[in-house]
């Protein structure tokens, strides 16, 4: 007799214990497990990024500060800023509180794309703006170009880079370290000829210097 009851109560346990781990089973208040053994998701509420472009009104920063400048445009909602030299010497304006801005593109007033890109030409504090923006020299060719009166750095970089180039002050017998404060008294060879993978020499003064 004793075995027979062991052998029910076996049997019942199992029983339960087969219920109890089956999914379908009322009473669970589990939710059905998603295809493929993933847990059902909430679906998303958030909205896919706008594409739309944003545009402003850049404000007129000509005459004030090259830091100022960039501040006000950058509160406009203006972030990708460049600057050159105004004067195409292609100095870089390496601390912008010592520069001035002489001309902005877009022009002030203008509404854009925020996204544009803002450039400004720019003088040193003590210079002059130009009525209108000096272009650097471009690349020489086959004849030497005039450069007189041309910055120094913007010359060098308007040679090939294979040309032999001797720089010598003309005014003291300064050694010149930075050429972007240099410009260009006289050349050899001169304006019109031939360059035929000759030598280029120059004399320099300092920009605010009067060439002799």
């Amino acid at each position: 007799m004793r075995t027979h009851h062991t052998i029910a109560l076996l049997t019942a346990a199992t029983a339960l214990s087969l219920t109890a781990c089956d999914p379908g089973a009322g009473g669970s208040g589990n939710k059905p497990a998603a295809p493929g053994g993933a847990a059902p998701s909430a679906a998303s509420s958030s909205a896919p990024p706008s594409s739309a472009k944003k545009t402003a009104t850049l404000p007129d920063l000509v005459g004030k500060g090259l830091q100022t400048a960039q501040d006000e445009a950058q509160a406009a909602g203006f972030h990708v800023l460049t600057s050159h030299d105004a004067l195409g010497r292609d100095r870089l304006q390496a601390l912008d509180r010592n520069w001035k801005v002489c001309s902005q593109t877009p022009p002030g007033g203008a509404s854009a794309d925020t996204g544009t890109t803002v450039d400004f030409g720019a003088v040193k504090l003590e210079e002059t703006c130009p009525a209108v923006d000096a272009p650097a020299p471009g690349p020489a060719g086959a004849t030497m170009p005039d450069f007189v009166g041309q910055g120094m750095k913007a010359v060098r970089a308007a040679l090939p880079g294979n040309v032999s180039i001797t720089v010598k002050d003309a005014v003291q017998s300064r050694m010149v370290l930075q050429e972007s404060n240099w410009k260009v008294c006289s050349q050899d060879p001169k304006p019109g000829t031939a360059r035929n993978g000759r030598p280029v020499a120059f004399t320099v003064a300092k920009t605010d210097e009067t060439c002799p």
